[in-house]
């Protein structure tokens, strides 16, 4: 990440006062942080000199790159609107973007049983063609890691960079900290997959001669799975399935998406009280709030099942919601 020292525009003390805002009320804000420093480089570039920025001189900040998406485009440009909108705050007259975002959010899969079931059995007979020990290994944590993402619901950091000394394998209890909004929370294993992540982790010390640093290590031992290797797999495994050519491809956190829904709809078919146990949810999914959790479900237009017919709270706190903020 660029080091804020090198920032070189008049917004630069703003910058570092968005930045502390965000980190006191929860946010890395890592990668809005990359952004700004590019804004940063943008208004020091094209010569600014005022604190009040006109719409003529964001007006190539605004334009979509060559090898852009309107996706990245509006994150690129909302960030910058933060910074305009707490700069406006300090009493100072910012031109504020707003209906910039002109693309269709595309929804998430939610897998059915046919397909986990075809996934983990591509997932489980992997094998390494010329089976070096680290390969085997990897095999063996991708059975597994994914397994946590279908049943538990995580995100995809959460599980790859949880350290060992995280998990609770006697109880069954992973503890994540400094998640999304800087939360810590305890995630409880099912039996059966506490069961398979202890045969897993005494695989591991006896694989590596030691216990290691990370529940999960990479290629490298001593260093964790990255996101980025875990999305590559999860894509490879996926095409190998009966139902790769799909129209909506899922990723690792459709997981997620399916776990909420699955959850949900079990809840309802059993008579339970959604508005008594979307609190328990939302704190196991690591949510500040309800609303949160119930984003995820509604999101989903065809999940519905026994909800969709006894659920009356959910509509009374959906907020309307515009992008990016």
């Amino acid at each position: 990440m660029e080091d804020r020292t090198t920032r070189r525009s008049i917004l630069a003390p703003f910058i570092d006062g968005l930045l502390a805002e965000k980190h006191a009320n929860g946010y890395t804000y890592k990668s809005e942080e990359l952004v700004l420093n590019r804004f940063d480089s943008y208004c020091a570039d094209n010569g600014l000199d005022t604190l009040e920025i006109s719409q003529n001189f964001l007006s190539g900040w605004m334009e979509r790159r060559e090898t852009e998406g309107e996706f990245n485009r509006g994150k690129r440009i909302s960030c910058v609107r933060q910074l305009l909108l707490f700069m406006a705050s300090c009493g100072i007259r910012e031109y504020i973007p707003h209906d910039f975002c002109h693309f269709k959010k595309t929804p998430p899969h939610i897998f059915d049983p046919m397909e986990i079931r075809d996934f983990f059995s591509v997932v489980d007979s992997c094998m390494p063609k010329h089976r070096p020990l680290a390969e085997i290994r990897l095999a063996n944590e991708y059975r597994l890691i994914f397994r946590w993402y279908c049943c538990c619901g995580l995100r995809n950091s959460e599980a790859a960079g949880i350290a060992a000394e995280n998990v609770d394998l006697s109880e069954g209890i992973l503890t994540v900290l400094d998640s999304k909004g800087n939360k810590d929370r305890l995630v409880y294993l099912p039996d059966d997959l506490r069961d398979s992540s202890r045969k897993y982790y005494r695989y591991l010390t006896e694989t590596l001669g030691y216990a290691p640093r990370w529940f999960f290590p990479g290629m490298d031992p001593d260093k964790p799975l990255l996101n980025s290797t875990l999305d590559s797999v999860f894509d490879r495994f996926w095409k190998k399935t009966r139902y790769a050519g799909c129209s909506n491809k899922p990723t690792i956190h459709d997981f997620r998406f399916t776990y909420v829904v699955y959850r949900m709809n079990r809840w309802a078919e059993e008579g339970l009280d959604l508005q008594v146990m979307m609190p328990y949810l939302s704190r196991y999914l690591g949510h500040k709030t309800t609303k949160e959790t119930l984003y995820y479900y509604y999101l989903v237009n065809d999940a519905y099942r026994t909800v969709e017919k006894k659920d009356t709270y959910a509509c009374e706190v959906i907020p309307e919601v515009r992008p990016y903020e």
